[in-house]
């Protein structure tokens, strides 16, 4: 039998369309719905809604069977949901009360994932907030130096005027506590050296990076590497992808434990979008460990300097790893899963031109 031709323009839309009956079971799916989903429409029709869409906050039956009641259409964004092959997706969702005369007490529903669009919105976010970050640093670095090394001028010529030598404890600690101040400023601007840029292999970088988490962690945690050896040179200064490696893989192993593991993974992306620009070839390094994660009102503000949810941390070494790979065009992105904090790296595959 022909199918109409309706079900011909539904069958080639890009956007996801699922047809639900008045019983909530699945009467018709298109094949961007099934690729969407990751289901065969011969095996997933007659199903119930809530076996097809599992939503992790409440039913999705209590929402469609609101809108069979009031017959008005429902909207949401941003809902999560998990893909039977266990994929996490984010998506706008609409779904249409269908005229009774044509589809008794049917269902229309349209999903459009957005995960992409997201991780863009965050990236633009991340992005700008290192950007005013580290302008205002900058700014404030200049205010207070010029101010502390007066102080620190001041102490010097106070402590050659004292008679009594025992005085000059008293200098002493109004110097070292002025240098003290100096360094945590220069740390907390970042590196003033220019990157210096030339061929580098990745692995090498981060194999320099696990050595030194094995020696700095004798004891643990284990070190997983899945390394895509394909990945070609890429131009880059690998003194600060060391660093700034090496300040998230720290993190994770003592996030880890000795009991825990820390993965080291790296792939190549296609046409991937680092903020607005969209690169032919982009660099992931993933750090991945097992350790409890970062609280989720902190979330959101790991990469700025001074904010560690570690007794006794810093709070600068993300805020450094930030600058070090945004000097090479890149991101550094957090990533919270079941039972696994993720740590991206971003690198464009640049050449020396560019």
């Amino acid at each position: 039998m022909e199918p109409c031709i309706e079900q011909t323009i539904l069958d080639n839309l890009n956007t996801a369309v699922l047809l639900f009956d008045s019983h909530l079971h699945l009467n018709y799916i298109n094949p961007a719905g099934e690729a969407l989903l990751s289901v065969s429409a011969n095996l997933v029709l007659g199903q119930s809604a809530n076996d097809l869409i599992p939503f992790p906050t409440e039913p999705i039956t209590t929402r469609l069977q609101s809108t069979l009641i009031t017959r008005h259409p429902l909207t949401e964004r941003e809902i999560e949901l998990q893909r039977p092959d266990g994929q996490i997706l984010h998506v706008n969702y609409t779904v249409l009360p269908l005229q009774p005369a044509a589809h008794p007490a049917a269902l229309l529903m349209e999903l459009h994932q957005v995960d992409r669009q997201i991780r863009i919105n965050r990236e633009e976010q991340l992005l700008t907030q290192h950007q005013a970050t580290q302008a205002l640093l900058r700014g404030l670095a200049h205010e207070i130096k010029n101010p502390l090394g007066g102080l620190r001028g001041a102490a010097q010529l106070l402590e050659r005027e004292l008679p009594n030598r025992e005085l000059h404890e008293y200098t002493r600690i109004i110097i070292d506590e002025a240098d003290r101040l100096q360094n945590l400023l220069n740390r907390m601007i970042g590196p003033k050296q220019l990157p210096q840029l030339q061929l580098t292999n990745i692995h090498q970088v981060v194999e320099h990076v696990r050595g030194l988490i094995v020696a700095e962690f004798p004891h643990g945690p284990r070190i997983i590497r899945a390394y895509d050896p394909s990945i070609p040179e890429l131009i880059a200064d690998p003194e600060h992808l060391i660093q700034a490696l090496l300040n998230i893989a720290r993190n994770g192993a003592e996030a880890a434990g000795v009991n825990g593991s820390l993965v080291l993974r790296t792939r190549i992306l296609r046409q991937f979008t680092i903020g607005h620009v969209r690169h032919r070839l982009v660099i992931q390094i993933e750090i991945e460990d097992d350790g409890p994660g970062v609280a989720d009102e902190m979330r959101d503000y790991i990469f700025l300097p001074m904010v560690s949810g570690r007794v006794g941390g810093t709070g600068l070494g993300l805020s450094i790893a930030q600058e070090l790979i945004s000097q090479h065009h890149g991101l550094v992105e957090y990533n919270r899963h079941a039972y696994k904090t993720q740590l991206l790296v971003y690198l464009p595959l640049r050449h020396f031109d560019e």
